[in-house]
């Protein structure tokens, strides 16, 4: 891809290599301006040496011959004139510059039996390492080869400092691929358990390569199963996703190569129909598949998804192929060690009960005593049993503000938070197309009076009549608009605070009848709303009392009691609760409608022991339920 080359630098760096650069300014003004417009390193050789050629008066043609700094290959990056080919003489000279690593001149006929012209080299360094030459071949009667030598050496600044660019560009990227490489392994070696380090690498990968998804998956009796999708730390209700991917993982993974769909022309064939299907069944724009690969032997793979008009490109690919040399060797030892962890469990506890019990291990039998002092005070101590949840503030009374009919939305001058009045303004609507659509009415029903009079006076009875409810229907079309055109003045229906709704960034958009524009409630009227989670809820019972503490207000502590409890469970963020609603005992001017908090409500006194592991003998009971035959 062609890149833009800033000649600013470029153009400081010769001035200061050459003393005679301001004589560039009275050459060729359409070279100059190809010159610094230069879209590719090949575009700026043979600007450069158009230039040097052209400053040079017995310069016959020139070459630039550059290539990978000290290996190579080396082949013609630029020639001048363009049309003419390089010639041996010239190709010698450029051949000789190069293997002795200095400048040279060859005569006339010095590489040639049938005579010639001379020929000037000068090789091209960046620290110290050869990335190319420049040659030029003189006329027979070319004038001091010193100051030709010279004016390269000059030049070649230009050209230098072009290739210093590009390799810093070159070590850039490399460095960026080497860093998003450890960052991955970091990501990895972060995670205590296999499946938390498989989320936090397809998340980590999915943001820094900008794909969506990103999917890792492993073998399992002879096929692969999806362990991790990007954002999303739970998809087993993903089937068909789930199934499409783990079918193009296979694909690659019996090919035990790297699968890219859709492939490129250079690219080595592939079986690529599962990646075919998973594109079009879930609309990718490009899919790729790297195995992962441990031992020497594949166990897995990572599946890249890009969305349509985006591809992986060259450089893409071998970065997400070095990520996944570098991290699949550390999955795959995560994965042996969270597999055989209950087997290590049962290892362990074995012999420390040798250990407790056999001779010797005096430290293990006093951690012992002191662990059963511990729970037989546990066993005793009771304390008070509270059920926390989240609590949020409501209005006692909250009333919301919708757009009257479909329209737009003209001005706003309320926001969330904002105290209003009685009667204040909150917003208003666009009403020009109700005005012309009145106006059109209005005028409609002067047009009927005009042709009802006529009737009248032609004393056609029928006609006036038809006339008469067409005057009607006209009155009443304008009565329906002043009403909306009333409307569109947006009032507060009492005096209270804005709970919700911020227009400021949406003034013009389309509204829809119904839609919610505000929410409002009155002030120092509340009712605190406890979110308990259904396996609180049974002990929970109207007039138990509990505290309240705000996000907001940390340092306050309000008391409440429980007044109802409704019996529909709702769900949000993956857990059902209950609304309960309760009274707060006291108030304050502090307090607003929506502030959330933590209520803990008091329910009786029990062992301290059964308070902490409630949670964990419920969760048994379940689990042993849902597994006994």
């Amino acid at each position: 891809m062609a890149r833009d080359i800033p000649t600013d630098n470029l153009e400081d760096a010769g001035r200061s290599a050459s003393t005679g650069a301001a004589s560039y300014a009275f050459l060729d003004q359409a070279l100059w301006k190809q010159f610094r417009e230069a879209a590719s390193p090949a575009e700026f050789a043979r600007a450069w040496l158009a230039l040097q050629c052209r400053f040079i008066d017995s310069a016959a043609c020139g070459v630039v011959v550059l290539g990978e700094p000290e290996v190579g290959p080396f082949a013609p990056a630029a020639c001048w004139p363009e049309q003419e080919a390089v010639g041996a003489e010239l190709s010698a000279a450029a051949e000789r510059a190069m293997a002795e690593r200095r400048g040279v001149v060859l005569g006339p006929g010095e590489q040639s039996a049938s005579g010639g012209n001379s020929c000037v080299a000068w090789p091209l360094f960046v620290d110290e390492r050869l990335f190319g030459v420049v040659a030029v071949s003189l006329t027979s009667a070319s004038p001091n080869v010193r100051n030709v030598m010279r004016q390269l050496q000059w030049g070649a600044a230009w050209i230098e400092v072009l290739l210093r660019r590009e390799q810093s560009r070159g070590d850039e990227l490399q460095r960026e691929r080497t860093t998003t490489a450890f960052d991955m392994v970091a990501a990895v070696l972060e995670q205590e358990r296999f499946q938390g380090a498989c989320n936090a690498v397809v998340t980590e990968l999915a943001m820094r390569l900008d794909c969506d998804p990103v999917s890792i998956g492993f073998l399992t009796r002879g096929r692969i199963v999806v362990k991790g999708i990007s954002h999303a730390a739970q998809f087993g209700r993903r089937m068909n996703l789930i199934r499409d991917i783990a079918t193009a993982m296979d694909e690659a993974v019996d090919q035990q190569a790297v699968v890219l769909y859709p492939a490129r022309e250079d690219w080595k064939y592939r079986v690529t129909r599962a990646h075919t299907e998973l594109a079009g069944a879930h609309q990718a724009g490009a899919i790729l598949t790297i195995p992962l690969h441990s031992r020497g032997r594949v166990f897995g793979a990572l599946t890249f998804e890009r969305a349509p008009g985006k591809t992986f490109d060259e450089a893409d690919v071998e970065l997400c192929d070095a990520v996944a040399s570098i991290i699949g060797p550390i999955l795959d030892e995560k994965r042996q060690n969270d597999r055989n962890i209950f087997r290590k469990l049962g290892n362990s506890a074995w012999v420390q009960l040798r250990r407790l019990l056999g001779p010797r291990y005096f430290g293990r039998k006093l951690a012992t005593a002191i662990v059963v002092a511990v729970v037989a005070f546990f066993a005793l101590v009771t304390g008070d049993y509270r059920v926390t949840s989240p609590a949020v503030l409501e209005g006692r009374v909250q009333r919301t503000i919708v757009a009257p009919f479909d329209g737009y939305l003209a001005t706003q001058h309320v926001r969330a938070g904002e105290i209003v009045q009685a009667g204040q303004l909150l917003a208003t609507l666009d009403d020009r197309d109700l005005a012309l659509e009145r106006i059109r009415w209005s005028t409609e029903r002067r047009q009927h009076l005009t042709e009802y009079d006529q009737a009248l006076a032609k004393q056609e009875r029928a006609e006036s009549n038809i006339i008469s409810a067409q005057i009607e229907q006209a009155e009443a079309q304008v009565a329906l608009l002043d009403e909306q055109l009333s409307r569109t003045r947006i009032q507060a229906p009492f005096d209270g605070i804005i709970v919700s709704g911020d227009l400021s960034q949406s003034v013009g958009v389309a509204l829809e009848r119904g839609q919610e524009l505000f929410k409002i409630a009155p002030l120092h009227q509340y009712r605190l709303i406890l979110e308990v989670d259904e396996s609180d809820i049974g002990n929970i019972q109207p007039g138990q009392e509990g505290r309240l503490r705000l996000a907001s207000l940390p340092e306050l502590s309000m008391a409440y009691v429980v007044e109802r409890i409704t019996p529909v469970a709702e769900q949000e963020e993956g857990r059902n609760y209950f609304r309960v609603e309760s009274e707060l005992h006291e108030s304050s001017e502090r307090l607003r409608p929506g502030m959330e908090g933590i209520a803990k409500t008091r329910v009786e006194d029990r062992l301290l022991i059964r308070i902490w592991t409630e949670k964990l003998v419920d969760w048994l009971r379940l689990t042993l339920w849902k597994w006994m035959p």
